[in-house]
């Protein structure tokens, strides 16, 4: 049996937004499954609850912990390829720009992802992390196996013919169940997407979202608030050539336009909130229409140097342009000023327990404040319009909901919670967040 110690510590733990901290009693640094089964068997001793953090890119506190913080830093890179079953088993603290990379030189790519990939691979499924995409959904939805030690130290592993009813809880855990050490992802030969941004109105891009939606494979927009202007993104499969952004073009939009100046935007909206609906008017006209075509991380993925604190919700997507429009009238009638771009994303219905796409078509909206920024008042009058729509708030991302409110819009909630009861039934891997969300 391998051995590692635990370092006490009185380091405070900070998320990637700043907007949640914790102070752990302890730390470690495991570098493999069996070194992992060590420290939670040495924490349960302790007496201490066990998080696991990995890029701290959730905006909630579910990786918080006053006992034993888990830093997967070690558990890192490819362990194996399956070119006949089409899969890759990676260790869950690799993070998902790393795997993109490697991928990629073996001429492989996931099917989808999300827009940032700064996350390790567990903390992105954990939590729900997804791009857009019309047949193709989560990352989580990708797994076809997870190896994970439980709170015994018991290490287990599960798929859909192994422990399914594990399987179909712990793609999106929450860190519940157990420390998740390594994870087999669907892959496939990697091919080429054309992306086409374009700007468009407000009224016709929600006019014609269903038709947009079903004529492309992945289709997403922003609505710049305090004006009536969007961009859009359609992202489809291409036989190419390969024909990526220039060096100058790509830098002015993707660096000096969306991170750069925005920075500076939002810098001096916080300071001046009053400036937000003119520089909003303004920025929101800078974008212009661009088509370019690359490898899929390239395509899906963007920097964002731009901190902000972030509230997302999963409605039926029919609901989702009334949603909007409801989030639209609600600004241009109160005295918030806001200064970020609120974000539209689809996702299919999927089979993960607490998947926010679990059993029905979504659609997602998702806003943002820059961070420093007080944002309560604006995620409070949003949250309203996406609960009154029966939405699913993002798991790591800011809300305020709780366990009686995910029993409604969860019809398998009960399924995870009962797993939970088996696998954690004193709560190793419980917090404050997990106590809220899931109920003691």
């Amino acid at each position: 049996m391998s051995t590692i110690s635990t370092t006490s510590t009185s380091r405070t733990w900070r998320n990637w937004a700043g907007n949640v901290s914790a102070r752990p009693a302890r730390e470690a640094s495991p570098a493999s499954a069996e070194e992992v089964a060590d420290v939670v068997r040495q924490a349960a001793e302790a007496g201490l609850r066990v998080k696991t953090a990995g890029a701290g890119h959730s905006f909630t506190a579910v990786a918080a912990t006053d006992g034993l913080l888990i830093r997967p830093d070690l558990l890192t890179g490819i362990r194996h390829i399956d070119r006949t079953a089409m899969t890759v088993t990676v260790e869950s603290g690799t993070p998902l720009k790393r795997l993109n990379a490697a991928l990629a030189r073996e001429g492989l790519s996931l099917t989808n992802m999300g827009d940032i990939m700064e996350q390790t691979v567990a903390g992105a499924t954990s939590t729900g992390t997804h791009g857009t995409g019309r047949e193709s959904a989560s990352i989580a939805a990708q797994i076809r196996g997870l190896e994970l030690v439980t709170a015994d130290g018991s290490l287990l592993t599960c798929s859909e013919k192994e422990r399914p009813e594990v399987f179909a809880a712990a793609r999106i855990g929450l860190g519940a169940l157990g420390v998740i050490t390594a994870i087999t992802f669907a892959v496939e030969p990697i091919f080429l997407l054309t992306a086409h941004e374009e700007p468009m109105t407000f009224d016709k891009v929600t006019a014609e979202f269903d038709a947009l939606h079903a004529e492309n494979e992945h289709f997403e927009f922003y609505w710049f608030p305090h004006t009536g202007n969007c961009n859009t993104k359609r992202n489809n499969r291409s036989m190419g050539p390969a024909s990526p952004p220039g060096t100058v073009s790509g830098w002015i939009e993707d660096e000096l336009l969306s991170n750069g100046v925005f920075q500076v935007v939002n810098s001096v909206g916080r300071a001046v909130p009053a400036t937000i609906p003119a520089i909003a008017k303004v920025s929101s006209r800078a974008l212009s229409a661009r088509t370019y075509t690359d490898i899929p991380y390239k395509v899906f993925t963007s920097p964002r140097r731009v901190r902000f604190v972030e509230m997302e919700y999963a409605l039926p997507r029919e609901t989702a342009v009334a949603a909007l429009r409801e989030v639209k009238a609600m600004i241009e009638r109160s005295p918030l000023r806001v200064s970020f771009p609120v974000e539209v994303r689809t996702a299919p219905a999927d089979d993960i327990t607490l998947s926010t796409a679990s059993g029905r078509e979504s659609a997602y909206i998702a806003v943002h404040m820059y961070r420093g920024t007080p944002y309560q008042s604006y995620f409070t009058a949003v949250e309203r319009i996406m609960t009154a729509h029966g939405g699913r708030p993002h798991w790591g991302k800011v809300n305020t909901r709780d366990a009686e409110y995910f029993a409604e819009v969860y019809p398998r909630f009960g399924e995870f919670t009962a797993l939970r009861d088996r696998l954690d039934p004193e709560r190793r891997f419980g917090n404050d967040y997990l106590r809220r969300v899931l109920g003691d």
